[in-house]
């Protein structure tokens, strides 16, 4: 996964390539590469379509955990079903590990949504404002690590 501040480099290397535009709002930010001879403007129809697509892959996450609960009948979290099958214990430790993995994914689906929809809005201040607050982003939620965990060198 990237981090915001990549994904934000990139759209800065992008806006401001060969396609004649750059970000008004980049311009003499030490560090933040110059180019194009256009400006490229924020809209918030932008934002708000953004917003609106990160809240419904957030109902998307909803209805899977709903589904996942709706499976789970004979060996939910608190059943006893299944006695002393050891497949039954594992498969509930594996939907409480799904179950607070989509739980978490669908809490940071929601406070994307909002920063998009503020940033739409226009009520952060300005553009290091906007960054801010994607940036806190990163303390509440830590994303999970790599299948296979980390390379290592490999």
């Amino acid at each position: 996964m990237s981090t915001f501040d990549a994904e934000w480099a990139q759209v800065k290397r992008e806006a401001s390539g060969d396609n004649g535009m750059n970000l008004a709002s980049a311009d003499n930010k030490p560090g933040w590469e110059q180019g194009g001879s256009g400006n490229l403007k924020s809209s918030k129809n932008a934002w708000t379509t953004a917003g609106r697509s990160v809240g419904k892959l957030r109902g998307d996450i909803k209805t899977a955990l709903t589904k996942l609960e709706e499976e789970q009948t004979g060996l939910g979290a608190g059943s006893k079903s299944g006695g002393g099958i050891e497949s039954a214990a594992a498969q509930r430790e594996l939907y409480n590990s799904w179950k607070r993995y989509l739980k978490g994914v669908s809490g940071k689906c929601g406070a994307i949504q909002d920063r998009l929809e503020r940033a739409g809005d226009h009520q952060y201040k300005n553009d290091e404002a906007t960054k801010c607050a994607f940036d806190g982003l990163d303390v509440l939620y830590k994303d999970t690590k790599p299948v296979g965990g980390e390379s290592r060198g490999r």
